[in-house]
């Protein structure tokens, strides 16, 4: 900074390291994405950069920035510019991440019917209303559900150059399956041939530069997401169950099946955990209550959020328009967008993958 300066950069950092981010309760500076960009006679220039989705919290973030800002100002321009910078985190021990795709969070059950594709595709789309690049592979061959929950039903993929084109709906590419058959063909394949079909479609898709891949997991903890998780180079995966025993007795064998093959387990969501009745209000734990919390205090995996059983959720998806693109303003769109938040503050807190900036070595004989 030049020697007009009316103040030091250490004098003006100090006061914004008072600044927590209420999304990670650490300071901003805390992820080293604050910096000053000029100091001078003329102008008080910050930098702030988040290692996660949240562009609808850039203008608070920035009057916040600009109102720390305010006794430096001497007569200056004072400006503070808000972005996200998504990275590649850490994958299993011995893989890369996949080309075009920085992160893959996997969603996955223990057991089916506890709203885990809804659930997968809100959380991708509610990370792409943030501003992410985000992409969901629809990794139940058996039984896809995506197609239709995005509204793509009936809808093919292009192939370019042996390679699958990725559709898109409300700004969130997508793969799956189920384009490719007929609604109403059942897939009679064994595991390994099972197992071999979604490599095809998570390698041959041409993936466009993506922040974060959504693989929406078939359930249960047999072959496929055995070979998923081994194959298939995961930067986290999220757990979704229901309240009752049934279903957090299976969701504690998927959490137990990442951890066996090294992927770490961001956190857990907590689907229909209350039933609030369209005629009166009356609220009821009909699914049972704090199973999510007990599982999370044994295990020691956070609980990003809770989701009510609503009828609302269940026409969205079924119409083809889920939750947060039906109601974008709506308490559930915000629930998910509060959840999809977090999972991704998770995701930036791990370990940065530095894999593609190794050079590599080649010995010649000349």
């Amino acid at each position: 900074m030049t020697p007009n300066s009316t103040y030091g950069d250490d004098d003006i950092l100090a006061a914004l390291g008072n600044l927590i981010d209420p999304d990670t309760g650490k300071p901003y500076r805390h992820a080293k994405g604050v910096n000053l960009a000029a100091n001078d006679a003329q102008q008080l220039v910050v930098n702030v950069a988040l290692p996660y989705p949240a562009q609808s919290r850039f203008t608070a973030i920035r009057d916040e920035f600009l109102a720390a800002l305010a006794p430096f100002a001497a007569g200056r321009s004072v400006s503070v510019n808000v972005e996200s910078r998504i990275t590649s985190h850490a994958v299993q021990r011995g893989m890369s991440p996949l080309p075009g795709v920085k992160n893959i969070i996997a969603v996955s059950s223990g057991k089916g019917g506890v709203g885990k594709s809804t659930t997968a595709a809100n959380l991708a789309l509610a990370l792409a209303a943030e501003g992410a690049r985000v992409g969901i592979l629809d990794a139940d061959i058996y039984g896809p559900s995506q197609p239709l929950m995005m509204g793509l039903a009936c809808h093919k993929p292009e192939v370019n150059d042996g390679k699958l084109q990725p559709l898109l709906a409300y700004g969130v590419q997508t793969m799956s399956i189920g384009y490719l058959v007929d609604e109403d063909q059942a897939m009679v394949w064994r595991g390994p041939m099972v197992s071999q079909a979604l490599q095809q479609l998570l390698n041959d898709t041409l993936w466009d530069n993506l922040d974060y891949l959504v693989i929406d997991m078939p359930p249960g903890t047999g072959d496929v997401q055995l070979t998923l998780s081994q194959k298939v180079p995961v930067t986290g995966a999220l757990i979704v169950t229901t309240p009752q025993d049934i279903a957090l007795l299976d969701a504690k064998k998927g959490l137990k099946m990442f951890e066996k093959v090294g992927v770490p387990v961001l956190g857990i969501v907590e689907n229909m955990a209350i039933h609030v009745c369209s005629n009166c209000g009356h609220e009821e734990h009909i699914f049972g209550y704090g199973g999510a919390d007990k599982m999370a205090a044994q295990y020691g995996v956070p609980v990003l959020g809770s989701l009510p059983l609503d009828l609302a959720i269940r026409l969205a998806t079924d119409e083809g328009k889920p939750t947060v693109v039906a109601e974008p303003d709506g308490k559930l769109a915000a629930r998910y967008q509060d959840i999809a938040r977090k999972l991704a503050v998770k995701v930036g807190e791990k370990a940065r993958d530095f894999s593609g900036k190794i050079p590599k070595i080649v010995i010649q004989n000349n």
